[in-house]
């Protein structure tokens, strides 16, 4: 049920079983995760039919963008929207609450698992889906959705669980070693950061009696700070682990690499965005006292983070796990948002984790058709590969240029965010960490470029000397996955040219987390005192 017009008692419970009718518009702020569950139910009813499950599966993720579109549209102009489950009323019932940051990340990762089906969708590789594949994509989007959507801290538990579930599954399929033991390693690491989440919640919930994000925001404020200050340290630990934020980070590049191109990218696209846009409300909505407390604290993270992700790429000589490191250096310039806050840190940091979302999924897509092309996942091993694919070449370094920040790329225009940012409040270890990120990423990526694409053949042979293993491009490469890359790209490309819309709405989402008056009263509760 929708939300009634007035403020709830707390201590009148009756009133908080009065019967209000939902309005049809209203049930666009769930469908999006209903089809999702419904979706992944009936695709394995059809199991048998594996074309019929990739085109069932391309028409719910449709229906699904569209609803997003809608609801992003929606909320932009007429503020955050909010729905309650059941005859209870907030903040006694599951309230789902939506404002531009919440509408914006789930559309995001909607388009991005769109062009992963796309990538996935070729004959060949419509042979080699396991049993549940499809079904666990739109169990992962449900997940990744509901945490995007939802306005109580225990249902974000709940989705993490079943992004947790989801992304096991999909990690584990085709049941290799080595996907085995990228799984061991990421599962546990993150049923611990898990544990650490539900120890504050417990502790949240003993201190104000409530979990309800819109009423957490008006009472956090009146309770016992140093218990706040234990209960954030907690979230940030927990939400830091999941996000692979230094120094909690050692699963992801030990765990992304592991299984096809295309479920890392999803994973890289998706998962560590989650936990940022959980670090992004809890800090800044939730417990801005607690934040400037753990300021410090935060602005170490940041900084080891932007250092150590991109000179980790550096080291690596596997594609796909040095990306990995790429996806952590992303982590830091969010949790810079995060350490500046304000006007310039708060959208900064939510507009490089939207761009990472894109970015990231493309970048894993493009290095799985570099390893079809070569047949190795060893950048000592490839080169050549400009030769037989000028496309390619083209589309990693467009990628380099994105996640390193440089104009006039999406990267560009968050980065310049958090610079001013930093510059504004004087915090110069912070704007010196964000430009040699930049740097440092640009040199990852160059190295990692001229060892696959420019150099001729593998590592240690004359420079002369072709690469003897490189397949014929019309093999290795379907024109879906090429198709589903360059559209991605495009996008990335596009939105940096044109990035007035993402400005406009970054401004919107980060005011509605500064002062989440407009938020609280969408889920019908007092307006907060700051």
């Amino acid at each position: 049920m929708a939300t009634s017009a007035h403020t709830i008692d707390p201590g009148d419970l009756p009133r908080a079983m009065l019967e209000v009718a939902t309005s049809l518009n209203d049930y666009v702020i769930v469908l999006p995760i209903v089809i999702c569950l419904m979706g992944g139910a009936f695709l394995l009813l059809v199991r048998g039919w594996r074309g019929l499950q990739l085109g069932l599966t391309l028409t719910f993720l449709v229906a699904i963008a569209a609803l997003e579109v809608q609801l992003f549209v929606r909320v932009l102009y007429d503020g955050p929207v909010a729905m309650t489950m059941g005859n209870w009323l907030p903040p006694f019932g599951i309230t789902f609450a939506v404002d531009v940051l919440g509408a914006g990340f789930a559309l995001a990762a909607t388009i991005a698992t769109i062009v992963v089906v796309v990538y996935y969708s070729t004959d060949t590789m419509l042979r080699e889906v396991r049993y549940g594949f499809y079904s666990l994509i739109m169990l992962l989007l449900a997940g990744v959705t509901g945490a995007f959507l939802t306005g109580d801290l225990f249902n974000l538990y709940v989705w993490f669980e079943v992004m947790l579930i989801a992304s096991f599954g999909l990690m584990i399929i085709g049941g290799r070693k080595i996907q085995l033991d990228g799984a061991v390693k990421y599962g546990f690491l993150n049923f611990l950061a898990t544990t650490f989440f539900l120890i504050g919640l417990g502790y949240l919930y003993g201190l104000i009696g409530t979990l309800n994000m819109a009423d957490i925001a008006r009472v956090a404020g009146q309770t016992d700070s140093a218990a706040m200050i234990a209960v954030a340290g907690l979230f940030l630990l927990a939400f830091g682990m999941k996000a692979a934020a230094f120094p909690v980070n050692a699963w992801l590049p030990a765990s992304y690499h592991t299984p096809d191109s295309a479920i890392s990218a999803l994973f890289g696209g998706l998962l560590t965005k989650v936990g940022a846009y959980a670090l992004l409300r809890t800090m800044i909505l939730l417990m801005p006292a607690a934040r400037d407390v753990l300021d410090p604290v935060i602005t170490v993270v940041a900084v080891f983070t932007l250092l150590l992700g991109p000179m980790g790429a550096m080291a690596q000589t596997n594609l796909r796990r040095a990306i990995g490191f790429l996806v952590i250096g992303g982590i830091g310039s969010v949790m810079a948002g995060i350490a500046i806050s304000g006007p310039y840190g708060v959208p900064g940091g939510g507009l490089y984790a939207l761009h990472s979302m894109l970015t990231m999924t493309a970048f894993y897509l493009v290095a799985g058709l570099v390893e079809q092309i070569s047949g190795t996942d060893d950048i000592r091993k490839m080169g050549g590969i400009y030769r037989a694919s000028s496309v390619l070449s083209i589309l990693f370094l467009v990628l380099v240029f994105a996640a390193a920040g440089l104009p006039p790329f999406l990267g560009f225009w968050p980065k310049l965010l958090l610079l001013q940012g930093a510059l504004s409040t004087d915090d110069w270890l912070l704007a010196a960490a964000i430009l040699v990120n930049s740097l440092f990423t640009s040199i990852a990526g160059a190295r990692i470029w001229a060892h696959v694409f420019w150099r001729n053949g593998r590592e240690g042979e004359p420079a002369t000397a072709s690469n003897p293993d490189l397949k014929p491009v019309s093999e290795a490469i379907s024109r879906p996955a090429i198709l589903a890359s360059v559209v991605l790209v495009a996008l990335i490309l596009y939105m940096g040219l044109r990035p007035n819309i993402l400005f406009e709405s970054a401004r919107i989402a980060a005011s509605d987390l500064l002062d989440p008056a407009r938020y609280t009263q969408a889920v019908n509760l007092e307006v907060p005192e700051r």
